[in-house]
């Protein structure tokens, strides 16, 4: 999932990561434009997954 579509589907990949993992917070899954790298580092930490695991994540939902 490239940048644009990270973007544009944000509100509703959010909520479906929440839905799949309540461990995470809103800080977790704060989206700033041109920081999505913190934005995969934060959800590498807290789930234990590697950047290509989260990104399969993203696009999987």
């Amino acid at each position: 999932m490239n940048t644009t579509e990270l973007k544009g589907n944000w509100n509703e990949l959010k909520g479906k990561l929440k839905k799949s993992y309540a461990e995470l917070t809103d800080n977790d899954l704060l989206y700033e434009e041109g920081r999505e790298d913190e934005l995969y580092g934060r959800l590498q930490q807290r789930l234990g997954k590697t950047k290509e695991e989260v990104k399969k994540l993203f696009e999987d939902l």
